[in-house]
């Protein structure tokens, strides 16, 4: 696994850092229209996520994947699918710990929402950027082999 990784170190790099940027731009967006612009929290967060995704897609087609030729709004919208997908893992990890363990405090949660649902979201972002949105990146070498 760590001959894996070290292959695959740029890919890495590249995608944590896109979806690094991603995070600071949902997270002082949310921030900005809960606060100031006095939106409310669905809007405000639906529209810092959209804008979260279009970073992280951005960050990807011209950084991590700039050798892939996908044209048209159909990366994105696959893109958007995914992270929609990573969206659903965090939520259904929070939902597990929070309802089905009954474990209810601030902690539980932000331990299972943001730590290890963000971790099981990163993992299916990662796999989905890789192969479904960006497939022919002309990677050297496979994940399994």
């Amino acid at each position: 696994m760590r001959a894996r990784l070290l292959r695959h170190r740029r890919e890495l790099l590249g995608f944590a850092t896109a979806g690094l940027l991603a995070y600071a731009v949902d997270l002082a967006l949310f921030t900005y229209l809960r606060g100031p612009a006095g939106c409310g929290p669905l809007t405000a967060k639906a529209l810092s996520f959209v804008a979260g995704c279009t970073v992280a897609y951005a960050g990807n087609a011209y950084g991590t994947y700039r050798g892939t030729r996908v044209r048209g709004a159909r990366p994105y919208a696959v893109f958007f699918a995914v992270n929609l997908a990573g969206a659903a893992v965090q939520l259904l990890c929070l939902a597990v710990s929070h309802y089905g363990l009954g474990l209810t405090s601030q902690r539980a949660d932000t331990v299972s929402g943001a730590v290890i649902g963000m971790a099981l979201a990163t993992i299916v972002r990662f796999w989905g950027t890789r192969t479904l949105v960006f497939r022919d990146a002309g990677r050297v070498g496979s994940w399994t082999g």
